[in-house]
């Protein structure tokens, strides 16, 4: 059967963005198609400055709205990175196959410490090196597809890339993945900036969507979503982005070809009601679920203890022949 790993990492509140590009189609898909992992990977929240308290609370708020996204338990893993061990020591020795260069390609990293140095600061190394934990995460269950936005295809690419050189420098030991995407808003835009993604470590608010906004939040942000300078509701991702991004939205969520749903509507009112209708209708059984497991903390802690034995059992063996393959004595 097809293994597929894929996680959130708790750097803000999830979004609508996060749902409609990655974990409904974990839901709805991936684990009744495959041996499926889906993990919150704390670990990546420690690459930059963070408060201790509020790592600990997102990633749970985490692991509860995969939950409440569908997941199930009895179909795929759920757990959180830091309790798995083998996710670290996979790490550094994938860190002994990168290269320097590699790690400074990385676009997150491009970016970050760019602006760090515009403020006179600096990143932590971490951040220069996390594309390996990350390649470990995927590495450690021999994972055949990671289901992803199109913004971390390149970590994919790098994974494939350190799987493919320990293989052919230590004997075969890793299966090669490939990055898959949803059909569909496999990237969320911000409603006020269509040129920047809906992330959850952007805290401005206006722009995004949450999963666990009420709906009168989610319809006010929705009315007040940038369009276009140009007349009529087209679709037109590079001369339209705004009206595109509703669209998108609304296809996500309601159904149907962003194309041929612009033909319906002759006003952007129109369609900013419509696509905010939409998003409540699609968030309120994940908010309602959300509500009920908040209710119910032994649940969700039960469900991350079991689900990462199970995941220390899937990834102990594949780490440990990386151990004996790249040199270390058996412990």
């Amino acid at each position: 059967m097809t293994r597929v790993f894929s996680g959130v990492k708790p750097t803000g509140h999830l979004t609508l963005g996060n749902y409609l590009g990655a974990m409904r189609q974990w839901a709805e898909e991936d684990q009744h198609r495959s041996d499926a992992l889906f993990c919150v990977v704390d670990l990546h929240a420690l690459t930059v400055d963070h408060d201790p308290a509020r790592v600990r609370r997102l990633s749970r708020q985490a692991a509860t709205l995969l939950l409440a996204s569908g997941l199930d338990p009895e179909r795929c893993t759920v757990f959180v990175q830091s309790h798995v061990d083998e996710h670290a020591r996979l790490s550094y020795l994938l860190e002994c196959v990168a290269t320097d260069g590699e790690m400074r390609r990385m676009i997150q990293y491009k970016e970050k410490s760019v602006r760090e140095r515009e403020r006179g600061g600096s990143v932590r190394l971490s951040l220069l090196t996390y594309p390996a934990l990350m390649a470990a995460d995927i590495l450690a269950y021999g994972t055949d597809e990671v289901p992803v936005g199109e913004d971390q295809t390149q970590h994919v690419e790098l994974a494939r890339d350190l799987a493919v050189r320990f293989n052919h420098r230590y004997g075969h030991t890793f299966t090669v993945p490939r990055a898959t995407r949803p059909k569909v808003a496999a990237r969320v835009m911000n409603l006020q900036d269509p040129a920047s993604k809906m992330g959850k470590s952007d805290d401005t608010g206006p722009g995004i969507v949450y999963l666990l906004d009420e709906p009168d939040t989610v319809r006010r942000k929705v009315m007040r979503a940038v369009t276009d300078g140009g007349r009529g509701v087209v679709y037109d991702r590079a001369e339209r982005p705004g009206v595109a991004n509703l669209l998108e939205i609304l296809a996500a969520c309601a159904g149907g070809d962003p194309e041929a749903l612009a033909g319906g509507y002759d006003s952007y009112g129109a369609l900013k009601k419509d696509t905010a209708e939409a998003v409540i209708e699609a968030l309120r059984p994940v908010r309602e679920r959300h509500q009920a497991l908040c209710a119910d903390p032994a649940y969700v802690d039960g469900v991350l203890r079991t689900g990462a034995e199970r995941a220390r059992g899937m990834a102990r063996p594949w780490v440990d022949a990386a151990y004996r393959a790249i040199g270390l004595l058996p412990a």
